[in-house]
């Protein structure tokens, strides 16, 4: 087995994966994407590789390489299926709703005017967010007309592809926590509490986390919510309404997971690795004895 590792920035999460590799004498290859290029009439030189486990921060980045590893047949950990859907809000809204996973409202609009009537129509206070972003970033609640009206000129002002598509999602009155779940192929794994004061409460802006035990309904949202976007090693955000309904809010597919290992009791690195291997192993054994196995440049 010969395991290729993606990444544009060693985190502690990358540094978790590498001693888990090592720990079973797995051989890898820390493959810094800012550093190399991807020679499309070369698919030769990457056979070398039984899969791939992408871990990088950008997820243009992330998408443009598992392109074009998925189209020459190199098994990845995760999917550039996985990836296109999970990497825009938007293509996970409506994946979770086809697969008839509960999930807050959404409207979504692609002028300032139509934005603003859409927020009117949810209802106030609102959720705007970025249909491509990542660590709570860009999200505005928006509690009245006045500050919508400012947060879209704003945003048409600005200009960019992040500006130019308005989500608009119903805010869920939820207690100062949100639940998320890391589901690794068929198994909802672990999950944690993310308590804040503030509406935001990804540990990257400052949640405590605290081990969420999983419950059956639990595992069996997970599941399905993983399933919904593709499967594979996916952390899933859900929200608990006053009524005690969960919904699923986001799905994610290169999530950090360094604040949650000691709350959960659970060795998370080591079972994504478990997954990396196994996925690995499912290439057909004639094709991988085929394989060149050259050094690359």
């Amino acid at each position: 087995m010969n395991v290729g590792i993606l990444y544009s920035r060693i985190r502690v999460e990358e540094k978790l994966l590498v001693q888990a590799f090592e720990a079973r004498g797995i051989p890898f290859d820390m493959i810094d994407v800012r550093k190399r290029s991807f020679d499309l009439q070369a698919r030769d030189s990457w056979r070398r590789y039984d899969v791939v486990l992408e871990r990088c921060v950008s997820h243009s980045r992330a998408q443009a390489a598992l392109d074009i590893l998925n189209s020459w047949d190199i098994p990845t950990v995760n999917t550039a299926h996985v990836a296109q859907i999970c990497g825009d809000k938007l293509k996970t809204s409506l994946a979770l709703m086809a697969a008839n996973v509960p999930t807050p409202r959404v409207q979504v609009a692609f002028t300032p005017e139509s934005a603003l009537a859409a927020m009117e129509e949810t209802g106030y206070p609102a959720v705007l967010k970025p249909a491509v972003g990542s660590w709570g970033r860009l999200l505005a609640k928006v509690n009245d007309r006045e500050a919508a009206e400012a947060i879209l000129e704003h945003k048409a002002t600005l200009g960019s592809y992040h500006h130019s598509i308005f989500y608009v999602q119903e805010y869920i009155e939820k207690p100062d926590r949100d639940l998320r779940t890391f589901v690794v192929g068929d198994e909802a794994i672990c999950g944690i509490t993310r308590t804040s004061e503030h509406w935001i409460t990804n540990t990257a802006r400052g949640g405590s986390a605290e081990n969420c035990p999983i419950t059956p309904e639990l595992h069996e949202l997970s599941l399905a919510a993983a399933e919904a976007v593709g499967g594979g090693v996916v952390a899933v955000d859900l929200l608990e309404t006053p009524q005690g309904e969960l919904l699923v809010n986001e799905v994610n597919y290169t999530m950090e997971f360094r604040n949650s290992i000691t709350p959960t009791g659970v060795d998370i690195p080591a079972r994504i690795v478990d997954y990396v291997l196994q996925v690995g192993e499912g290439a057909p054994a004639q094709e991988r004895e085929e394989w060149q196995y050259e050094p690359l440049s």
